[in-house]
């Protein structure tokens, strides 16, 4: 189910200059209520909001896709160094991860977008900065399981080096973990970024779900009750977390079966 949502959105993105009847930018009558030329109405400056929302896929998306790439490889890479080597560089590391968990993530990424100037990739930058953490703990607990198992004690034994266990051994007996925490990083960035641009801290110019809310709110949409502004991209927001949220908790539950199973 979550994977027939996500193609769906995927799709919706890839093909938006077929799938939009508008240039988003184009600006017609104001206020129109949903109707055929205009399959959910206009906004408050008259552009075609069925169009901003196909357009606005692409960069919730694209947002939330690199976003979480970042912050999985980060959490990644420190997650296996940490919990391979034992000595000061694992304790620096989970220092550093420890205090990072500590902080509230969301405030502190509203104060990091904020005090940078409002653009897509300071957006990006903000929830990289404050996401990476969670996934950095879970990796590196995973890691001193695998190191004390017999097969990699063998490797050392036989004199091999530490950057190919990791490589070689560590890091395929964690990816399941790191796919399932990178699928789940999709969707809190996509929560995030919509949070961050309906505050306005997102770029004036970009089309994004977030951004639509953002001027249904604060331009009256909500309070005269034009439901076809705001509520479409509320929609698409809980569908799309939704449909990632689904994927990434399907994943963690065969990955418990594996490590019941491996376990007995």
């Amino acid at each position: 189910m979550g994977m027939l949502i996500l193609m769906f959105f995927v799709a919706v993105a890839i093909f938006a200059p077929i799938i939009s009847p508008y240039d988003p930018n184009t600006i017609t009558s104001p206020y129109l209520k949903p109707s055929r030329e205009h399959f959910l109405g206009t906004n408050d400056i008259g552009q075609d909001i069925f169009s901003e929302l196909i357009y606005g896929a692409r960069l919730s998306l694209f947002i939330g896709f690199f976003s979480a790439f970042i912050v999985t490889l980060v959490g990644s890479v420190l997650g296996i160094v940490s919990g391979y080597y034992k000595g000061i560089v694992g304790r620096i590391i989970m220092g550093v991860t420890n205090i990072a968990l500590v902080i509230p993530s969301l405030p502190l990424t509203i104060v990091l977008a904020a005090y940078m100037q409002a653009s897509i990739w300071n957006i990006i930058i903000a929830i990289c900065a404050t996401s990476w953490a969670g996934t950095a703990r879970i990796i590196r607990s995973r890691t001193l399981q695998i190191r004390e198992l017999p097969f990699i004690k063998i490797e050392h034994a036989l004199g091999v080096g530490n950057l190919q266990i990791m490589f070689a051994h560590i890091l395929p007996n964690v990816l399941e973990v790191i796919l399932i925490k990178g699928t789940l990083a999709v969707s809190s960035a996509m929560l995030t970024e919509a949070g961050l641009s309906f505050l306005g801290l997102s770029s004036s110019t970009a089309k994004s779900w977030g951004s639509i809310l953002h001027y249904a709110f604060f331009r009256n949409g909500v309070l005269n009750n034009y439901w076809w502004w705001y509520m479409p991209p509320i929609i698409c927001i809980s569908l799309c977390v939704l449909g990632f949220m689904l994927l990434g908790y399907h994943g963690k539950g065969k990955n418990k079966t594996t490590n019941k199973m491996e376990l007995t």
